[in-house]
């Protein structure tokens, strides 16, 4: 009886496929649509509600937050030595291409960047591919001081502001635009 060989001797290929980084065309292509919409909406008057009672408009509206009219700091702000450690939104914003590529929420904005955030990965991808091509690119961060303090209404005010602005490293927006910075 003929004993079988535990590690066998066959060798096996294996396929090994690294992820196609996209050309210049596709990417100015992504960003020109996703352009295109915030712009649009930028430019288009916020729906206005009617009602038969006055009522006092609320400061967390989505439809009045212009995350470009806001003051725009450096990515590396949770470095800087003032105290931001107060809730907000936050706005990342490539500013050499007018697009709002993420919206996100914290109560402790000097805490937030500092340690694992998948956007951080999304950014340098996006910018390491705009460098690849010799594109322009300004990604900063804005920050709006008047967020709730409390949890559960400061995020709903985020994902109010998602899907307005359609900001494209949101994973909720990963179908609409698809994923071509991030893990797939």
């Amino acid at each position: 009886m003929k004993q079988l060989n535990l590690f066998g001797n066959t060798e096996y290929k294996t396929l090994r496929t690294t992820k196609p980084v996209m050309d210049a065309e596709f990417l100015q292509q992504w960003k020109s649509r996703v352009f295109n919409y915030q712009q649009n909406l930028r430019n288009s008057e916020p729906p206005q509600q009617t009602s038969l009672f006055e009522l006092k408009p609320s400061y967390c509206n989505p439809d009045t937050i212009d995350p470009f009219k806001l003051q725009l700091q450096s990515m590396a702000f949770y470095r800087m030595p003032d105290n931001y450690g107060q809730a907000a939104l936050y706005f990342i914003i490539d500013s050499a291409a007018e697009l709002l590529l993420y919206v996100g929420e914290t109560k402790h904005s000097n805490k937030r960047w500092k340690g694992v955030h998948d956007c951080k990965e999304y950014i340098g991808s996006y910018q390491e591919l705009h460098y690849k091509y010799n594109m322009t690119t300004a990604v900063n961060i804005g920050f709006w001081w008047d967020a709730p303090v409390e949890r559960k209404p400061r995020q709903e005010l985020e994902q109010a502001l998602i899907q307005r602005w359609r900001s494209p490293f949101n994973k909720e927006m990963w179908k609409l635009w698809g994923q071509p910075f991030g893990n797939s």
